[in-house]
Parts: C-alpha cells; sequence; structure tokens
C-alpha cells in the first residue's frame, strides 16, 4: 500500500508542504507538519500499536489526546530513551524514531500473550494469593521474575543528554485550557486589562474545535480569536504546556515541550517546569469522552468517538470505511453525519429508545443506519476490528465494520481542581462529577462545569474570565458568538453489558468487569481500596477513561448510588512529569551549591586534592606529601605531630550570639554552662536535641560580657543555626538575643604542632602569643593589615594549636603569610584525611559518633553536664532505656594482628561468637596511628562487654575480613593533655 493511503486529499489542520520522515518499529513511514505521532500512524494504516499490560492484548489507538490508555511508545533518538509517551500527544518531528512497547519478539507475534489463556489464575490481586508459598521466602524467588515481567516501556540507563529549564512567572489571571471556553476567557480578562497567561497542552489553540472542519464557522471563530490575542500585549499563549499541578498560594506547575518546529540547536533546552503564580484561576479544562464497556473492547479499531471526528476533521484521515457509531448521547451523532459526508458506510447504534428527531432525519438525509435501542455486546477481530454484535429490538446480530466508534458520555476534567480539596459533586442531569465551591480566587468554566453546548461555554468563559479579571477597570465587550447547534438531550448512563469475551474498564492496567465483581466478592467495596486491589485508574493515565465507568460499576454491584459510592481523589500530577524537568539544571554538581573557602585557589594551585564534604570543597590531601591517601595522610599526621601543619578550618559553622540575655540562652541550648565563662576565654560545648541524643559540638568564645562567637561543625552549620533561631521564636521569645550566621565573613585556619608558637611569633612579631598572654582555650583580638584578627587557642589534634580568623578576603594572603613564616620551621599543610586521623588518636568525637543515635553518656561526655538542669534534652537523656548497662558506649581499639587493618563501619563480636546480625557493637572511625605504629580506631561497643584489654573480633562483611583488636583507652595520645599547655 502507499504511504499515508488513509488520509484525504483535502481538509485537515496538517501541512502538506512540509512531509515528515520517521521510523515506527523501524518501519520508514511519512507524515507531515501538524500530525501527531498518532494521526501519522494511523494515516499510514498503522492500526496495532502496542500490547496491554498484563495480558498483552494487541491494542490501537483509542483517543487523541492525554487520557490515551494503549498507544505508549517509546522514543529512541540521539542515545535517549523516553518510555510510556502517549502517541496522540507527541508532535511528529522529522527524524522521529519511536518503539512500541511491552512485547516480544515483535509487536505482531508477541510471546507473552499467552497470559491470556491463563487469565482465570491472573485475576486482580492474584500477585496477593499465588506467590504466597511453599516457603516463607518463596516471594525472594518470585519477585525477581515479576519486576522483569511488570512496568511498559524500558528507560535509558545511561545519562540524559537533554537539558530542561526551570523557570518562574507571574499572571493576574491564569487559564487553564485554550478551548472555547478558555479563549473566551482569555479575551475577556485580557480586555479588561488583566495580565493572562492562556495554558494549553496541545501545540494547538481550539480544543474541541479543532475537531471541526477547518473551513467552519468554528474554524473561522477560532482563527480570530487567537488573533486577537497573538495581538495582544498583556497575553502570553503557552501553547504545548501542561499544567500538572495546583498547589498553596496559587501557583501551578507547568511543563512546557520544546517546538519541534525548530531546529533543535545542541544544548537545546527539551522541557522546561515552570511555577507559574497567578493571583486568580480560570479552569477550563474540558470534559473526556467516556468509552462503553462491552466484550473485546480494547480491540485494535475500537476508538472514541470524539478521537475519531479529530483525526478526521483536523488530520484529514478516515481510519474506516465501514464505520459503527455506538453511543448513549447525542455527541456522538456528529461524527457519524460527518464520516458518512465522507463518503464512509455508517451505522449508529444508541442505546435510547428514542434519540432526537432531529438527528434521526439528518440520518436519513446522509444516508445513515439508525438502530434505536441497540447495544454494541462484542466485537471480533485481531490486529484489526472486523465484525460487531449488537443487541437490539430485534434481536442479536453481526455487522462487518472496520471501525468502532463508542461514546458512553462526558466526564468533566476536575482533576486539577481537585488538588487543593474541591471535592466533586455529582450530577445526575449531566451523569457526572463537576467541580464543587471555589474559593474566591479560583472559578471554573466551560464543559469541565457540566456545559456542552458551544455557544453555552463561550458565554460561561466570557462570564469566568470577566470575574477573574474583577479588579481591573476597562470595559469587557460582549463575547464573540459560535453556535453549532449541538442538541443537550441528557446522556443514558449503561448499565455495563455482560458477553463472553474480557469486557475492559481500565484499558491501560487490563481491568476487567470481572476484576470489579471480584472485588466487590472479596470486601473492596471502598472505591479508594478498589482502586488499589486492581489497579485500577494506577495507570500513567490514571484512569482517565475508566474512573467514571468503575465506579458505575461498582454502584450498580452495592445497589447504592453513584454518590454514595463516592469518587478517587485526584493528586498531582494530571499528566506524567519528567524527573529531569523538575531537577532543571540542578543536577550533579549543580544539584547543591558548591562552596569554596577563600583559599581554595591555592589549594588547587599547589596539589590538592580535593574532597566533597557536604557542600563544601576542602583539601583531601596533599600532592606534595605522598602519591596516594594513604601515603599522603600520615606523613601529613607525623608533620603536625613532629613540627607544625596548616588546616584550612573556613568551613565551621561561625555563628555571632549577642544579646542581653546569650549567657542564659547559652546555658539553655548547651549541656555545660557558659553563664559563668570569662571574656576573652572559649569552652567546648555539647547541645542535645530535645530526646536527649547529641546535635553537634563545638566551641564558644565569649567576646565580650553579651556577646559570644560560636563555632559548630561543618556538616551541621546550617541545622545548629536553625535550631537556634526556632528556640528563641517558638520556646523562648522573651530572651533578647539575636543569633547570626558569620561563616562566610571569615576565612579560618589552623596551625597545630610543637612548633605552632614560633610560626605564630614570626607571622604576628608585634603580639605577644607567649602561655601567659594566649593560655589553652584563650582569645587573643588584633588587627593584621587593617583587618579584624581573632587568634583561640583551641586543639584538635592533641598538640598545641591556634585557631586564627581574618576577613574573608585577606584569607589566601594571611594563609601565604603563615606559610612563609612556617617554612624554616617545616610548617606543611595538611588536608581533612589526616585532620580525621590526628583526631582518632586524641580520642575527640565527631560525626561518625555524633550520628543521631548517641548520647552524652555514650560518648563519655556525661560529666560535662554535671548535676545541671534546665537545658534541652535534659529530662529525656535520663530515660533508663540511656542508662542500661548493655548499651553502646565509646572506647577505643587496637589492632592486635600484624600486617592487619581496622575497617569503619565493621562489625564487632566477641572471640567464638558467631558473625551474625548487628553484633555488640560497631567501629566508627579508624587510622594508622604512626604514634602506635598499628591501626587503631574508636567505637561503640554494649557497654557490658566493654572492659579494657579484653578482646574483640571485628567483622567487615563487605570485603570478608575478620581482625581481632583489644579494647583500650579512646585517648591513644598524651591522656594528660601536655602537649595541649605550656
Amino acid at each position: 500500500m502507499s504511504s499515508n493511503h488513509k488520509r484525504l486529499s483535502m481538509g485537515g489542520r496538517i501541512d502538506r508542504e512540509q512531509p515528515v520522515e520517521f521510523t515506527f518499529d523501524g518501519r520508514s513511514l511519512i507524515g507531515y507538519r501538524g500530525d501527531t505521532l498518532a494521526s501519522a500512524l494511523l494515516a499510514n494504516g498503522v492500526t496495532l500499536v502496542g500490547r496491554s499490560f498484563k495480558y498483552h492484548r494487541p491494542r490501537g489507538i483509542f483517543s487523541a489526546g492525554a487520557e490515551e490508555p494503549n498507544a505508549l511508545v517509546t522514543l529512541a533518538t540521539a542515545g535517549r530513551r523516553q518510555p510510556n509517551l502517549p502517541a496522540t500527544t507527541l508532535e511528529l518531528q522529522d527524524g522521529l524514531v519511536a518503539e512500541s512497547q511491552n512485547r516480544w519478539p515483535s509487536l505482531a507475534f508477541d510471546v507473552q500473550s499467552v497470559n491470556g489463556l491463563l487469565a482465570p489464575f491472573l485475576s486482580a490481586g492474584f500477585y496477593y494469593k499465588t506467590f504466597m508459598g511453599p516457603t516463607r521466602r518463596a516471594w525472594m524467588f518470585y519477585e525477581h521474575f515479576i519486576r522483569k515481567a511488570a512496568g511498559l516501556g524500558r528507560a535509558g540507563s545511561g545519562p540524559d543528554p537533554d537539558r530542561y529549564n526551570i523557570n518562574h512567572a507571574f499572571a493576574d489571571v491564569a487559564i487553564v485550557g485554550g478551548g472555547p471556553a478558555g479563549l473566551s476567557a482569555a479575551r475577556a480578562a485580557a480586555a479588561a486589562g488583566a495580565r493572562v497567561a492562556l495554558i494549553e497542552q496541545d501545540f494547538l489553540l481550539g480544543g474541541q474545535l479543532l475537531a471541526e472542519p477547518s473551513d467552519s464557522a468554528a474554524a473561522a471563530w477560532l482563527r480570530q480569536a487567537e488573533a486577537e490575542l497573538e495581538s495582544s500585549e498583556t497575553v502570553t499563549l503557552m501553547k504545548r504546556t501542561t499544567a500538572f499541578g495546583i498547589y498553596d498560594g496559587n501557583v501551578i506547575g507547568l511543563v512546557e515541550q520544546r517546538d519541534p518546529s525548530n531546529p533543535q540547536l545542541a544544548g537545546e533546552v527539551l522541557q522546561t517546569f515552570t511555577m507559574l503564580r497567578a493571583r486568580w484561576i480560570v479552569f477550563a479544562t474540558g470534559a473526556i469522552e467516556q468509552p462503553m464497556v462491552f466484550s473485546n473492547n480494547d480491540r485494535p479499531g475500537v476508538m472514541l468517538a470524539s478521537a475519531a471526528r479529530t483525526y478526521l476533521n483536523r488530520f484529514a484521515i478516515l481510519p474506516g470505511k465501514k464505520i459503527i457509531v455506538a453511543t448513549t448521547n447525542d455527541g456522538a451523532w456528529r461524527i457519524a453525519f460527518d464520516y458518512a459526508a465522507g463518503g464512509a458506510e455508517v451505522t449508529v447504534a444508541d442505546l435510547r429508545a428514542a434519540p432526537p428527531a432531529a438527528l434521526a432525519a439528518e440520518a436519513a438525509r446522509l444516508g445513515v443506519m439508525v438502530r434505536a435501542a441497540t447495544r454494541i455486546v462484542d466485537v471480533r477481530g485481531g490486529h484489526a476490528v472486523r465484525r460487531a454484535t449488537l443487541n437490539g429490538p430485534d434481536g442479536q446480530s453481526e455487522a462487518a465494520c472496520d471501525l468502532v466508534c463508542v461514546s458512553g458520555g462526558w466526564s468533566p476534567t476536575v482533576h486539577l481542581t481537585s488538588h487543593l480539596g474541591v471535592k466533586p459533586q455529582y450530577r445526575n442531569d449531566i451523569g457526572g462529577f463537576v467541580p464543587g465551591a471555589f474559593p474566591a480566587d479560583r472559578f471554573g468554566a466551560g464543559s469541565m462545569m457540566g456545559i456542552y453546548s458551544t455557544a453555552d461555554v463561550i458565554e460561561d468563559g466570557h462570564r469566568a474570565g470577566t470575574a477573574a479579571a474583577c479588579g481591573k477597570s476597562a470595559p469587557v465587550p460582549a463575547p464573540s458568538k459560535l453556535d453549532l447547534g449541538e442538541t443537550a438531550a441528557a446522556p443514558l448512563r449503561e448499565a455495563l453489558a455482560a458477553g463472553r469475551g474480557k469486557a475492559f474498564v481500565d484499558f491501560q492496567m487490563d481491568v476487567t468487569t470481572g476484576d470489579i465483581e471480584l472485588a466487590h466478592r472479596e470486601g473492596y467495596e471502598s472505591v479508594e481500596h478498589l482502586k488499589r486491589y486492581t489497579t485500577l485508574g494506577m495507570g500513567t493515565d490514571q484512569g482517565k477513561t475508566s474512573n467514571f465507568s468503575a465506579l458505575a460499576s461498582m454502584a450498580a454491584l452495592r445497589n447504592a448510588t453513584i454518590p454514595e459510592t463516592g469518587a478517587t481523589t485526584f493528586r498531582p500530577p494530571y499528566t506524567p512529569v519528567a524527573i529531569g524537568a523538575l531537577a532543571g539544571r540542578a543536577i550533579g554538581h549543580h544539584f547543591k551549591p558548591i562552596r569554596r573557602t577563600p583559599m581554595h585557589d591555592w589549594h588547587m594551585a599547589n596539589g590538592a586534592e580535593m574532597l566533597e564534604v557536604g557542600l563544601w570543597m576542602r583539601p583531601y590531601f596533599y600532592r606534595q606529601s605522598g602519591l596516594d591517601v594513604n601515603e599522603a595522610y600520615v606523613a601529613e599526621m607525623r608533620s603536625v605531630r613532629q613540627a607544625a601543619g596548616l588546616m584550612d578550618i573556613s568551613t565551621l559553622g561561625k555563628i555571632d550570639v549577642q544579646g542581653p540575655d546569650a549567657a542564659i540562652f547559652l546555658d539553655r541550648i548547651y549541656a555545660n554552662g557558659f553563664a559563668k565563662l570569662p571574656v576573652g576565654h572559649a569552652r567546648y560545648g555539647v547541645m542535645l536535641r530535645d530526646d536527649g541524643i547529641v546535635f553537634d559540638d563545638g566551641t564558644t568564645t565569649r567576646l565580650a560580657e553579651n556577646r559570644f562567637f560560636m563555632t559548630t561543625s561543618t556538616a551541621k552549620a546550617a541545622d545548629v543555626l536553625s535550631r537556634l533561631e526556632f528556640l528563641l521564636d517558638t520556646a523562648w521569645p522573651d530572651l533578647r538575643v539575636a543569633v547570626t550566621s558569620v561563616s562566610d565573613e571569615w576565612a579560618a585556619m589552623s596551625v597545630a604542632g610543637p612548633k605552632s608558637r614560633a610560626i605564630l611569633s614570626a607571622a604576628f612579631p608585634a603580639l605577644d602569643v607567649s602561655d601567659a598572654a594566649l593560655a589553652h582555650m584563650g582569645l587573643l583580638e588584633s588587627e593584621w593589615q587593617g583587618r579584624a584578627l581573632r587568634i583561640l587557642r583551641l586543639s584538635y589534634s592533641g598538640e598545641r594549636a591556634y585557631e586564627i580568623y581574618v576577613g574573608a578576603t585577606a584569607g589566601e594572603q594571611l594563609w601565604s603569610r603563615l606559610l612563609e613564616a612556617g617554612r624554616p620551621l617545616d610548617l606543611k599543610p595538611y588536608g581533612v584525611e589526616a585532620l580525621g586521623a590526628l583526631r582518632v588518636e586524641k580520642g575527640h568525637v565527631a560525626g561518625p559518633e555524633i550520628d543521631g543515635r548517641t548520647t552524652l553518656d555514650d560518648l563519655g561526655l556525661g560529666r560535662m553536664a554535671g548535676k545541671r538542669t534546665g537545658f534541652v534534652g535534659d529530662v529525656l537523656r535520663r530515660r533508663p532505656a540511656f542508662q542500661a548497662p548493655d548499651r553502646q558506649r565509646l572506647v577505643g581499639l587496637e589492632c592486635v594482628e600484624e600486617g592487619k587493618r581496622l575497617r569503619g563501619g565493621a562489625i564487632l563480636f566477641l572471640p567464638g561468637e558467631k558473625p551474625y546480625g548487628h553484633g555488640r557493637g560497631r567501629v566508627t572511625s579508624v587510622t594508622f596511628s604512626p604514634e602506635r605504629g598499628h591501626y587503631v580506631g574508636l567505637a561503640l561497643l554494649a557497654g557490658d562487654v566493654a572492659s579494657e584489654g579484653s578482646e574483640v573480633v571485628a567483622v567487615y562483611p563487605m570485603k570478608a575480613e575478620t581482625v581481632r583488636a583489644r579494647i583500650v583507652s579512646p585517648v591513644f595520645l598524651d591522656p594528660q593533655g601536655e602537649r595541649l599547655h605550656g
């Protein structure tokens, strides 16, 4: 057959001057600019486009919009794979490569279609019942196969080659939906002087007007409306944009697709996620046509009537020549008339006993056969429909057909309006749910409100747009009229038909009427239970064409009304959203801001291997000290112990605490007291959480009577500041205290080692840094080259050490000055690996020990609190469970097996115990100790077995290592602190 043999020679809204080449399952095809992938496939006679989720039944194109449950494809172009995309929403573009899904080895011959024969064993909830035995661990065996069979498309595993943007936008009036109601609302709001954003998921405006002939009055009205809006300076037309969620503060989540008509340049943005903030929102989201339920209603060639009309009039496609239109309402008759005018043989099977006389007369004029009070009960065909079985007053009969158009009525699209709690309300007159009462800043318009006449829809949109722009004073002209002459007889909601084949309610999830009946028998009568038990509405289409039929079915089984049965809860997103769009450019190193210290450039220029520590880039080690980290950190440790080392500590959190009640405040947040701390002195402190667990540690220095300088760990800097602010705002609002982060104001560095004082004397010859002038935990404030200078005598390594603070802009300059002054004394820079190793030797706790599970007593710091009370965490830290004899407490470990090492994370057992489970404790930190000549470590070990001198076994399952270790004091170096003083 020739390409596009289903395409009409004229009509439609496609550009026949711009052919577009694409491939589907390796087959090269041609469409036109203005096609969707679905319309191009239909034009080329492709009826089989996918396989169903569970039974792998053949499936065809069912709709023409985002509600499509069947025609899900994978785009596989230029190294990217995007699965589960509805072909009905994919704008055709040159070079598009699409693949069908959920089939093997091919779409036409799918081995897993044998599942249809196993249907009695694959009913709703079968996995809960079938895979329970024969042993308790049998599920672990079944799980691999179930997961392999689950899902539809296959995502790519490589890096995403596309770029995504995140934008923020603002509007007076946001209008969701570019159909006649939305267009009318936009014209009215713009005329009133409002800034308007009109959001439409399609690449053309018009909504259901696009299903009207291109030379009709509707097309002329649409052209006029679009031209008016495009010329308005206050209107933003957001085509190819889906509103996927509504959030607090009238924030609308939007995803905009790239315009494929523009050449795709390297690095061009594929999708843009926009957070639109609007003063008023008008919802004009339309309604979704509902299918009819009958045996084999999922066969390729069964299509929603509105979709068939769209393919005919918008895309100039005649998908069938012998057509049956099965309906319960007036709307579907228009497709019968259009197809008959196009030369097709059409039969209307209307479930109603007496369709309107005007429709019957028009059908007679066009030669359309009408069968009233007739139900479609079955269709036949494999990869395409061939015959349909009809049941009417004269009994059951069969009719040949190649297209079945179905319409079970319309369901207003209330998904977005439900996101912020507007409950849907059922209306008997339309047989559907509409939004309940809106808040004052939101409005609904058009068919989503149960209004289906085009003339009334336009009038209603004008009303909503005018109301939304109520704060504007410009006069609003009367709406432009358009009357398509639709009749509005109430639809007949069908009772679900019984037949021999499967009658599907949810096409995507393969949920049948039998599954709903089974759920009812087994007690899953609540709509939320029904949804989860059968997986109804849990596919990518979120049940847009299945929810109402399911509710009606369950209502009938319960002998209840639909309002009594209820509706499921709609949550964002309305349609699937790519994770890449939500992430935008915040990926990889851009996921969070990278923070660099004032000395970063010096580190990079002098051979530092950098390491990400939280958000900070810190020197891991310096290559001048060794070829790799294991060699370098030991050399850097020796330099600190034997001479001196220089460490960049700018990453410490730094908080200025001021106010008349600052000392009282610190007394409450620290477990140890600060009120009596003399001015010019520092003190180590520990903060607890409310539950008595250690939160963070650090030092705080008293600068003046009512001013303190607090330092925190690098990892907890932001958390501590947030905690302090929270306590001041909620627990103690009466305290006169202000806390301010000054972390970025100061560059900080530490000089540690036996020669550290001599280095400071050389660097600052005018300052007295003698022990008498600057004792351990003392403060010296001065200036250096006109900038404030703070020197604190504090030690983290166990050596005499000084922390030096200067303005951030002078940090690198002072760093270089110290290195120059310390060069004759063998001063060397050292990195965080050596820093961590030095603190382990000294027995200082850090993040691996303060891990959110340990108390003061666990860490051997209980004496700091003494008998103090009234501080945060005081009461709950005394809980009996925290005092249990077998609670894990801090100990030191030293390796006793030559040639072996300890590893952080190793699990501790007693000698002779079977290494199983969580053991008696865990190793938290380890290092090779040059002072001891072997590996040492800190560990948390059950207190009832933590006797110094006894042995434990450290098991590291990841490397299958087992090593013996001796329990010792956690302070491996200078337990009397002599190196710190003097």
